[in-house]
């Protein structure tokens, strides 16, 4: 238990410095943002409370805020997605439910089910985080267009650091 809690702290930490050394100098002409922090709350077990979810959803946006010096956005963005993971993993769980000890991670879970979970978090999250950010419906296909490029992006992201990280486990 106290070495799951370690390897989560690491993991938010790491994910957070990923976002704000790495990944925020990239640029793509301000098409597509890449917004992999997400990540922190994606890979949070399913036994998790949604209370704690939130609470560490919440906590991830103020960090980034404070780097990105945005105000509450990602914080709102983040909250939101926290709240509704647990809907979405209500959603789409297997027939069974989850088992214990498995993570939410393509090599667990399979590409299938790994997709509509993380996709639908981060559309969630960047539909919050750029209409929050805009504030206003005069542009709302703009912002939709920026959402659904971004998103990809951010999926991609997350999921070769997937690939990379948390490829197939050795028996």
């Amino acid at each position: 238990m106290r070495t799951e809690i370690l390897r989560h702290t690491f993991q938010f930490i790491l994910y957070i410095l990923l976002q704000v050394l790495i990944v925020q100098n990239i640029s793509f002409g301000g098409y597509v943002i890449m917004l992999p922090y997400i990540m922190a709350i994606i890979m949070l077990p399913f036994e998790m409370p949604k209370m704690l979810v939130l609470f560490l959803s919440f906590v991830l946006g103020i960090c980034i805020d404070v780097f990105y010096d945005s105000a509450g956005l990602h914080a709102a963005a983040c909250t939101a997605m926290g709240f509704s993971r647990h809907y979405i993993l209500k959603y789409i769980a297997p027939r069974g439910g989850y088992d214990i000890g498995v993570k939410p991670i393509v090599s667990d879970m399979g590409i299938t089910w790994f997709l509509s979970y993380a996709a639908t978090l981060v559309a969630v999250h960047h539909f919050v985080l750029f209409y929050l950010e805009v504030f206003r419906f005069t542009d709302f296909l703009q912002t939709l267009w920026r959402v659904i490029r971004s998103s990809i992006g951010t999926f991609a992201l997350i999921y070769l650091i997937q690939f990379l990280f948390y490829g197939k486990r050795k028996n």
